[in-house]
């Protein structure tokens, strides 16, 4: 069935009800993609308070529908329920987020004695039918559908201390606290429960228990590894025996489908594919098959060691490029051997990857999480389920079982050995090139010692060919293995710079995606971005309009191009007309202070003063106090973007407003023997208190560049000093692995990945300048080995400003500009032509993923940040979002 027709059948039930009750002149009704909403005309709907959720799976939703409407149509309670069956599936399914999981029905109820009457009813009313349990909420009573929990009824949102935004429901004093949605039952303390007490039920998971857990009446629980929708998995003991276990838990009706079979029909089929393989070494053996709690639990021997995932990551921070390369070319035959002989017992693993694959101390492989597993010649449980980026893309279909579909995952997965990702090549239109066209092309771009041997690059992109009857099989891959340029010692590929045209056209691409996709008429928002991380303000830099309006402000300057006048100062002003605040965010990313810096940038542009007087306005406007110091979200961005605005019009409040920052990060600034730094205070977020982070975006790095540039402006020698006590910290925390420097996120801790927010990049964006400003070439020669950080690490790569190809290749602009040495730039040319490659053209537009997927158009993670580093690539220009330093 269609998702068109699952809606209407839904949909149709609801007018089935509204006629065999006769209420529908007493309803509303309204749709979007998700929800069918239906609201009573005469009542009003209370801000917050107990609501009431059932689930369902998708066999037996349209009966818990219908047997809800019942007792809903009746009432005066607005309601909503998933418009789908496949909407249905997705709030069921095992990615779906613990807090918001099972949500089928939600009811509002007009009052706490209407909320009980209510449960009461819908309880009866489904009595005997399933759904999974709802985590966030209580079960009205043990393995019902319905449940309930206190929260918001309307869409009321704030801004968090972190700059996102957050629903909200105020306390008894009308303070607004926000409400939270996780995967576990926990009313506000002040919310007085008004339902009847019920038999509790036994604990979700063994992640329920205060203490030790005996799961089956053998395995001690240890500890926890991780926790999603489909239950946990946990560590333990045999006390039988004293070894090892790795614990599997299922929660009923989780991935449910139209049969019935759901999560713990999987793991009966991995029970039975381990004991096929038992006494094989391929994989761990099944110790025990058991129920606690309706739960399911599979518990296996413990295989010693670490993930390939995890061994990818490990060995390249130890190893650096070179050397790993050895070890990872050595490791490709290993994965060949492993999936061969999975195939020669009978198995088809139809989910192999990174993460299902353990790398023993003593370098042996071997597998694990075999749910998805099926006989070669067997039946199997249907699923589309599966690993982007490694499933084939017919798995994700649910075609029929195939070897050739595991060919394609052990593709996948040498790319990723080797490169440290697979690119994720969105969708064209029109697929004027195959996928394997595209692969190719981005392992070409890949360079260093991240760009594999010829044979292996026909290797990878052999196995992982669009038609599967076309893939290679295990024995051809050996055979490349064996090529004689896979055997000599490593000889890195020099960095290719990409072609003029080549940018020409991307740039074009982009710009045309965002004048095609600027919507000034909506309200919400004027360009489309990716809220997975969290929903931001819509005006900022981060993730708002303001990213996207800079970008093209600096396009503009630069080309004349005649489109951008009339799109930039229709978005300008929608941005103006939503900031008008008697208080403004501090911070250059989140708060106001970069929104107001990219509409005095487009204003001027544009010669348009109603523009520039609101950015002044509105950056003159008095700021919310705040205990955060760095540049994303405080005092450092507060500070650089009243620098900028003085450079630009030398007017002195700015100037004064500048140096109020400086005086501040100075009085903040803590000191003791061998460091300064500004630890995160302990209100300031949640979990992050003392931390001490040296990055630009959140830490030292940032704030020290604020400080350097502030002090070449105004000539305050302390505010140098200080600039240059933050270089000689950074000098002491480097981590040197071969020609590279690293750091971590806080001195002491294990290098993190080289990007603009934490990393080399960005820390490397202010070592070049303080060099400049001082001469003292330890900082030059540190910023310099930044260099071989960003550039060994590219093909492992996002895309974005924030840790990405972009920020990184913003970064070698900064050094060669600095330096005049052109190695420098052609580096950059290089990550550009890579990131290029991983792009998808869609008619005129060109479109990139960002790390989880979606196709955005913010600063951060989305086509501005990529259209301005690319930019600079082909028209030489400042940084964005930095002040410069004088001469």
């Amino acid at each position: 069935m269609t998702s068109h027709a699952t809606e209407a059948a839904l949909e149709s039930l609801l007018n089935r009800a509204f006629q065999a009750t006769r209420t529908g002149d007493r309803w509303t009704t309204g749709t979007d993609e998700a929800w069918c909403r239906v609201a009573p005309r005469s009542a009003t709907r209370r801000d917050q308070g107990w609501k009431l959720h059932l689930s369902a799976t998708a066999a037996s939703a349209p009966t818990v529908l219908v047997r809800a409407l019942d007792v809903l149509l009746p009432d005066t309670s607005a309601f909503k329920f998933a418009r789908s069956l496949d909407q249905v599936s997705t709030l069921n399914s095992r990615a779906t987020p613990r807090g918001s999981s099972g949500k089928f029905i939600t009811v509002y109820p007009r009052s706490d004695a209407d909320a009980v009457r209510l449960a009461r009813e819908l309880h009866a009313a489904t009595a005997g039918l399933v759904g999974p349990r709802i985590l966030s909420d209580q079960p009205y009573a043990p393995y019902s559908v319905v449940h309930y929990r206190y929260g918001a009824f309307t869409g009321r949102q704030r801004l968090s201390d972190q700059g996102l935004l957050i629903w909200y429901i105020e306390d008894p004093d009308g303070n607004p606290v926000e409400d939270e949605r996780s995967g576990r039952y926990a009313p506000p303390p002040w919310a007085v429960c008004p339902f009847p007490a019920t038999v509790p039920l036994p604990p979700p998971a063994a992640e329920a228990a205060s203490g030790p857990v005996l799961l089956g009446g053998r395995f001690a629980v240890r500890e926890a590894i991780r926790h999603t929708n489909k239950g946990g998995v946990y560590r333990g003991t045999d006390v039988s025996t004293g070894a090892p276990v790795i614990i599997k838990e299922t929660r009923p009706h989780v991935e449910g489908d139209a049969s019935g079979r759901d999560v713990r029909d999987w793991l009966r089929a991995e029970a039975r594919m381990l004991d096929r393989l038992k006494g094989t070494g391929l994989a761990p053996d099944a110790l025990a098959l058991f129920e606690h709690g309706r739960h399911l639990f599979l518990a296996q021997s413990e295989i010693p060691g670490v993930s390939l995932r995890t061994w990818v990551a490990e060995r390249f921070r130890d190893l650096g490029g070179g050397e790993y390369r050895r070890e990872a070319l050595a490791l490709l035959a290993g994965l060949v051997d492993l999936v061969e002989a999975a195939h020669a017992h009978g198995c088809v693993l139809r989910d192999f990857t990174p993460g299902n694959v353990m790398v023993r101390p003593d370098g042996e492989l071997r597998l694990i999480d075999l749910e998805l597993a099926a006989e070669v010649t067997g039946s199997c449980l249907p699923t589309r389920v599966g690993t982007p980026g490694f499933s084939a893309p017919e798995r994700l279909r649910d075609a029929p079982v195939s070897v050739t579909a595991d060919y394609y995952s052990l593709g996948a997965t040498a790319c990723f050995v080797l490169t440290g990702k697979v690119p994720n090549l969105l969708p064209e239109e029109p697929a004027t090139r195959t996928g394997e066209e595209r692969l190719a092309s981005w392992l070409g771009a890949c360079t260093g010692a991240a760009k594999p041997p010829d044979a292996v690059t026909e290797m990878i992109t052999g196995l992982m060919k669009d038609e599967p009857a076309a893939r290679w099989d295990t024995r051809r891959a050996r055979e490349a293995l064996r090529a004689p340029d896979t055997a000599r010692p490593t000889r890195t590929a020099p960095a290719r710079a990409a072609r003029g045209e080549e940018l020409d056209d991307a740039v074009a691409g982009l710009v045309n995606h965002l004048l095609d996709t600027v919507t000034p008429g909506d309200d919400r928002r004027l360009w489309p971005v990716s809220t997975a991380s969290g929903e931001t303000n819509p005006c900022t830099v981060q993730q708002g309009a303001a990213g996207p309006l800079a970008a093209l402000t600096r396009y503009f300057e630069l080309t004349g191009d005649p489109r951008l006048p009339e799109v930039l100062a229709a978005a300008g002003h929608w941005i103006a007309d939503r900031t008008r605040p008697r208080t403004i965010r501090p911070g250059l990313h989140f708060g106001d202070l970069g929104t107001a810096w990219a509409l005095y940038d487009t204003g001027r542009a544009l010669a348009d003063q109603a523009l520039i007087d609101h950015a002044l306005t509105l950056a003159l406007t008095p700021q919310e106090p705040t205990l955060h110091h760095d540049i994303t979200h405080g005092t450092a961005g507060s500070g650089m973007a009243a620098l900028h605005l003085w450079q630009r019009t030398g007017d002195p409040r700015f100037a004064a407003l500048a140096e109020d920052a400086a005086d501040r990060l100075a009085s903040a600034a803590r000191r003791d023997p061998s460091a300064v730094s500004w630890p995160v205070p302990a209100e300031a977020v949640s979990g992050e208190a003392g931390k001490q982070y040296l990055g630009f975006a959140h830490g030292s790095a940032g704030i020290g560049c604020f400080l350097l540039l502030s002090a070449a402006a105004s000539g305050r020698q302390d505010h140098l000093r200080l600039a240059q006590e933050v270089g000689e910290h950074l000098l002491r925390s480097a981590v040197r692995i071969g020609e590279a420097a690293q750091w971590p996120a806080q001195a002491g801790d294990e290098p993190t990945a080289p990007y603009w927010c934490h990393g080399s990049a960005g820390i490397g964006t202010f070592l070049v300048r303080l060099w400049q400003a001082t001469g003292d070439d330890r900082f030059g020669d540190l910023a310099r080995r930044s260099a071989p950080a960003v550039t060994e690490r590219a093909s492992r790569a996002p895309l974005s400003q924030c840790h990405g190809l972009a920020g990184n290749g913003d970064f070698l602009l900064d050094l060669s500009a600095a330096t005049g040495e052109s190695a420098h730039h052609t580096l950059a040319e290089a990550m550009g032509r890579l990131a290029v490659t991983e792009g998808a053209r869609r008619h005129r537009h060109l479109v990139f993923p960002n790390e989880y997927g979606d196709v955005s158009t913010s600063w951060s993670d989305g086509s501005a940040g990529i259209l301005a580093f690319l930019l600079r690539l082909r028209h030489p220009s400042s940084r964005h979002w930095l002040a410069q330093l004088p001469g």
